[in-house]
């Protein structure tokens, strides 16, 4: 059986460091929680399931668990915006 997931794009403030490398800091829930991201464990190209959008994988802990936060790049699409942050869950059946 093949899991279905669905996008569950979500807010999130991060940070840029001298180099332009994005931070994560903290995430914030559909339902208005918001969780400090205690560390970035890696990082990591992703192409996301819409044709022509790259993204990156970041693999975070939250609440002491890893988790994965995916940033979807935009391209040239919106020139105000540069991407979209979101999770995957499994799809409810």
């Amino acid at each position: 059986m093949i899991r279905q997931y669905e996008k569950i794009y979500v807010k999130v403030n991060s940070d840029f460091d001298s180099t332009g490398y994005m931070v994560p800091k903290t995430i914030t829930w559909t339902d208005g929680r918001t969780f400090e991201i205690e560390a970035v464990k890696d990082f990591r190209p992703a192409s996301t399931l819409i044709k022509g959008h790259s993204g990156d994988c970041y693999t975070v802990v939250i609440r002491g668990k890893e988790k994965h936060l995916f940033f979807e790049k935009t391209g040239d699409l919106f020139t105000a915006r540069i991407g979209r942050w979101f999770i995957e869950r499994p799809r409810a059946s």
